[in-house]
């Protein structure tokens, strides 16, 4: 009897599974490979040397042409310092700091990156056979994983016309088909604008999964 019940509750529960996939896969092209990104505002040393003065710490949020800090170039006697600006256009808050006051850095180095948190989406990589069924307007549920009690939805804006990865005569080990072994997994960016957050506080770098409805 005991087999039996056990038998029966797997039973049930792969039904159930299966359900839910043919519900999904009818009327939604799903997948996880996708995060909260945005457009982001790199803070680059402009030359090599020691950080000195540092201000461009996670939250703060930052100007165009703001001062963040100073970069003092090393070398025998008196050595100038140079300021270190924020570029763009945009107002951003910082969400990595890569640098601390004695960090010594090289030119060109990212120093911080920021976001302006008030234009972030989500970018999602869907599988090359399933983009077809993906057009710009469809709606889109959007679960994120630090948040997964809060409700997300979203808008497809933008299909990239091309694919995220490249064929290779000699793809990486594990992610060819061993029946094909010249081809690899194609993966098609797609940039979804939020709609409704639900008061879920989403940062550039989430993992989410999507849902995007098909036609």
């Amino acid at each position: 009897m005991l087999f039996i019940l056990v038998a029966a509750l797997t039973v049930m529960e792969t039904a159930s599974f299966a359900g839910t996939y043919l519900l999904y896969s009818r009327h939604y092209v799903t997948t996880d490979n996708a995060q909260v990104d945005g457009d982001k505002i790199e803070i680059n040393a402009p030359v090599s040397g020691a950080v000195d003065d540092w201000a461009g710490q996670p939250g703060a949020v930052v100007q165009p042409n703001q001062v963040v800090g100073r970069i003092q170039m090393l070398g025998s006697g008196a050595q100038p310092e140079r300021v270190v600006k924020v570029p763009g256009q945009s107002t951003g808050t910082v969400a990595v700091d890569e640098v601390v006051d004695g960090s010594y850095v090289t030119k060109g180095a990212e120093l911080a990156a920021a976001y302006d948190l008030s234009k972030i989406y989500v970018t999602a990589r869907v599988e090359d056979y399933d983009i077809g069924a993906v057009q710009p307007g469809a709606m889109v549920d959007i679960h994120a994983d630090a948040f997964p009690d809060t409700p997300v939805t979203g808008v497809v804006q933008v299909v990239q016309n091309s694919t995220a990865g490249n064929f290779t005569i000699y793809p990486p080990a594990g992610i060819a088909d061993p029946s094909q072994p010249q081809r690899v997994d194609q993966y098609v960016p797609v940039k979804i604008a939020l709609l409704a957050t639900g008061g879920a506080r989403l940062v550039p770098g989430m993992d989410v999964t999507v849902h995007i409805r098909k036609p």
